[in-house]
C-alpha cells in the first residue's frame, strides 16, 4: 500500500475507512480501485471551498544578487498567483422492480450485483475525465490532456514528443502525487470517492407512465484534480500505436522517440521524487507491449515483479526503473497530435 503523504493528503481507501468506520463506503473504494488502478495512486484532499479548492501557485523567482563591499541590496520577492479548480458531480441513479429482485431469493446480493455495474461505469467515466475533462464542458473538470497541449506552452517541456503522424496515437503520462505537486480534490464538506444511498422502495414508472414498484439507489462522485507544480506531470503523447506494436519506425528499440527511452526522459523531468508517490499511466496496448519489452532478458530498464496490492491480492507489478506502470484504459488509442 502507498505510503499516506500528510495528514490531509490520503489515498482514497484512507479516507474511506476513516470517514466511514461502518466500512461500507470503504468498500465502495475497494471495488473503485481495482477496476481503475489510477485511483490506488491518487492522493486526495478536502478542499478549501464547497466548490472545489484554490490553490496559490508560485510564478516567478526572486531576483538574487552579488553584493560588493558598501553597497546596498535591492528587495525582491517572488511572484505568485491564485488558482480555482472546480470540482465536478457524476451521479447515477438505479431502480430495479421489486419482484424481479426479491424473485432471486437474496434482495441484497441481486442489488449489490447491480450495483457493481455503476460502479464499473462511475469509475471509467471518472478515469476519463482525469485525462481528457475540458473546461468547454463546465459539468466536468479539466483533465490533465487539456493542461498539457503543446510544446509551446509554459509547461511545454514536460511534453516530449512521440514522433508519431498518423491517426492512431496515445500518450503516456508520469504523475507524480503529493500535497506539493498534484492531487485529487473533493468539496469542502463531502466525502471522498463514490458514495452509495439506499433510498429504498418507491414508485417508478414504465415508459407508458404507469407506476411499479422498485427498489431505488443514488450514486454520486464529486471530485476534481489540482495541479499544484505543473513540473510534477509529464505527458509522453504522439505515441504510434502501429509503431509499438512491431517495435519498427518511430518505436523501434533504437529510435529516439522509442517509449522506453521517453520515459528515461520523463523521470528526469521531475524535479525530485523526494515527497512525491510518482507513478506511469498507459492504456492496456502500450502496457502489453512494455511487459514484452521487460520479458526480454537484454532489457532490465523494464521489470515484472511479484507484489502484493494493498487489499493483500497478488500482483505482477510493472515498473520502469523502479516507477510503477499502472493500466489506464481511458487514455485511448486515437488522441490528436501534440506540437
Amino acid at each position: 500500500k502507498m505510503a499516506t503523504l500528510g495528514a490531509s493528503v490520503l489515498t482514497l481507501t484512507d479516507w474511506a475507512k476513516r470517514l466511514d468506520p461502518d466500512g461500507k463506503t470503504a468498500k465502495i473504494a475497494e471495488v473503485l480501485s481495482q477496476t481503475n488502478e489510477m485511483v490506488n495512486d491518487v492522493m486526495w484532499k478536502e478542499g478549501n471551498l464547497p466548490t472545489g479548492e484554490q490553490t496559490t501557485i508560485r510564478t516567478g523567482l526572486p531576483a538574487v544578487y552579488w553584493r560588493l563591499m558598501n553597497q546596498g541590496v535591492p528587495n525582491s520577492k517572488s511572484t505568485t498567483a491564485q488558482v480555482t479548480e472546480q470540482c465536478g458531480n457524476l451521479q447515477a441513479r438505479s431502480q430495479i422492480d421489486q419482484d424481479e429482485a426479491e424473485l432471486n431469493g437474496n434482495t441484497n446480493d441481486y442489488r449489490l450485483s447491480e450495483s457493481m455495474a455503476f460502479v464499473e461505469s462511475m469509475s471509467q467515466e471518472f478515469a476519463s475525465t482525469m485525462i481528457y475533462g475540458s473546461a468547454a464542458n463546465p459539468e466536468e473538470f479539466v483533465g490533465l490532456a487539456n493542461r498539457y497541449t503543446s510544446t509551446s506552452d509554459a509547461n511545454g517541456q514536460n511534453i516530449l514528443l512521440g514522433g508519431g503522424s498518423g491517426a492512431d496515437n496515445t500518450s503516456i503520462w508520469l504523475c507524480g502525487w503529493g500535497a506539493k505537486s498534484m492531487y485529487g480534490i473533493f468539496p469542502k464538506g463531502s466525502k471522498a470517492g463514490l458514495t452509495h444511498e439506499d433510498l429504498g422502495l418507491d414508485d417508478a414508472f414504465d415508459s407508458s407512465n404507469n407506476r411499479f414498484r422498485a427498489y431505488m439507489d443514488l450514486y454520486k462522485w464529486k471530485g476534481g484534480l489540482t495541479v499544484k507544480d505543473w513540473r510534477y506531470a509529464v505527458r509522453i503523447p504522439n505515441i504510434d500505436v502501429s509503431d509499438l506494436a512491431g517495435l519498427t519506425g518511430t518505436q523501434a528499440l533504437s529510435a529516439s522517440t522509442s517509449i522506453i527511452k521517453l520515459m528515461s526522459r520523463a523521470i528526469d523531468r521531475l524535479p525530485t521524487q523526494a515527497g512525491i508517490s510518482p507513478a506511469f499511466y498507459a492504456n492496456r496496448t502500450v502496457l502489453s507491449h512494455l511487459r514484452l519489452i521487460g520479458l526480454e532478458k537484454s532489457n532490465s530498464a523494464v521489470t515484472v515483479e511479484p507484489a502484493i496490492n494493498q487489499f493483500g491480492q497478488s500482483i505482477f507489478e510493472i515498473k520502469f526503473l523502479g516507477v510503477p506502470v499502472r493500466l489506464n484504459d481511458a487514455i485511448t488509442n486515437a488522441e490528436a497530435l501534440v506540437s
